[in-house]
């Protein structure tokens, strides 16, 4: 494996870093469950490299039954609490400082059960457009089946 071909050609580098603050506001909160999602870092605004995203949830149920994606991987990492993650194979209890890695095709899901509060990391390669995924879930009660289908198949979701 070799490095990827040079994406900047300058010679003095950029004054471009990003800071976002720990008290930064979520930008999508779910009314039903009250799960916090923080856009750290769109696709967008990592040129489509990457994005990432903490998704803080409360101690209810909550999170994707098994399914996989044909365009994107996706890596866990546990900030707080307990989360359920489905590798393809077994359930598993990731705790905080687990990670977990599911490359493009991988069948995976992630439940918060353990009945207290959680936390994590949502790294997603290449960076997809995930925020119009993470928003249209709270509007799927409101879908028929035929625009629900649609929704999961343009946001590259397709369910076991």
């Amino acid at each position: 494996m070799t490095y990827p071909p040079p994406q900047y050609h300058g010679e003095t580098g950029e004054l471009n870093a990003v800071y976002r603050p720990a008290a930064t506001p979520p930008e999508l909160i779910y009314p039903n469950n009250g799960t916090r999602v923080h856009y750290l870092s769109s696709g967008a605004s990592t040129g489509g490299l990457f994005g990432l995203y903490r998704w803080e949830c409360g101690p209810g149920v909550t999170g994707p039954d098994p399914h996989f994606h044909r365009t994107i991987s996706e890596s866990f990492y546990i900030l707080s609490g307990t989360m359920r993650i489905y590798t393809g194979e077994k359930w598993i209890d990731a705790e905080p400082h687990d990670w977990v890695h599911v490359p493009i095709g991988g069948i995976h899901a992630f439940k918060n059960e353990s009945g207290e509060p959680a936390s994590m990391l949502l790294h997603f390669s290449p960076g997809a457009p995930r925020e119009g995924y993470f928003e249209g879930l709270a509007h799927l009660g409101e879908m028929t089946d035929d625009e629900r289908a649609a929704f999961y198949l343009e946001h590259d979701n397709i369910w076991l």
